[in-house]
Formats: structure tokens, sequence, C-alpha cells
């Protein structure tokens, strides 16, 4: 449904990366990664509330069940940061592997 059924244009490419069904099933927390900034995650975030009905009346048709927990979207950020501490590490890598430039000697005279 993100990848095209959807047709508020504040929900940005995104997919979904986990979904956690509460106890009871009475509730679900639906993770979603959004490719873009910051600002578009919210917006989608924002698109996705909105849409919830309507995501719900198709779970339900498609899935064939009487009940479809109550969703609730939530930014998935983790393979941003994961991305962000690999760039930081390989930093760190490659200033490790430089050589070390020996001082100049001074000499007094």
């Amino acid at each position: 449904m993100l990848e095209g059924e959807l047709s508020d244009p504040r929900i940005a490419p995104s997919y979904v990366t986990d979904v956690v069904l509460a106890p009871g099933g009475k509730s679900a927390r639906i993770y979603v990664a959004v490719q873009g900034t910051e600002e578009e995650e919210e917006s989608t975030l924002a698109g996705l509330m909105t849409a919830r009905a309507y995501i719900r009346s198709q779970l339900r048709e498609r899935m064939g069940v009487r009940h479809v927990p109550d969703l609730t979207f939530a930014i998935d950020r983790s393979e941003k940061m994961t991305g962000r501490m690999n760039e930081l590490l390989e930093r760190m890598r490659k200033r490790e592997k430089k050589p070390v430039q020996p001082a100049e000697a001074t000499t007094g005279s």
C-alpha cells in the first residue's frame, strides 16, 4: 500500500521495517523507514496517521479477518543510524591506518 495505493502527497517513498503486535492483538505499532529528510519523515508519519482507517479496512478485506488491530505508526531511523555509525567507524579506521609523520628534529645551533 505504501508503494502506490496511498495517494497522499505527504507520504514519501517508504517501507515497513517491523510490526509489533501488542499482547491480545488489539493494537499494532508499525515501524516505517522513510527515504528522505526529517521533514519528509514527519509529513509521512502525519499522512499515514490520517490514512489509518483506510489501511485497516484494506487489511481487513485482504486478510479476510474480523478484527484488525488499531494501528500506530512510528519512524524507524535504525538504518540511518547504522549507516552513520559505519561511516564514523570507517573514518576512525582510516585515521588509524595513516602512518604517523615523524616530527622534524630541531637542532639547536
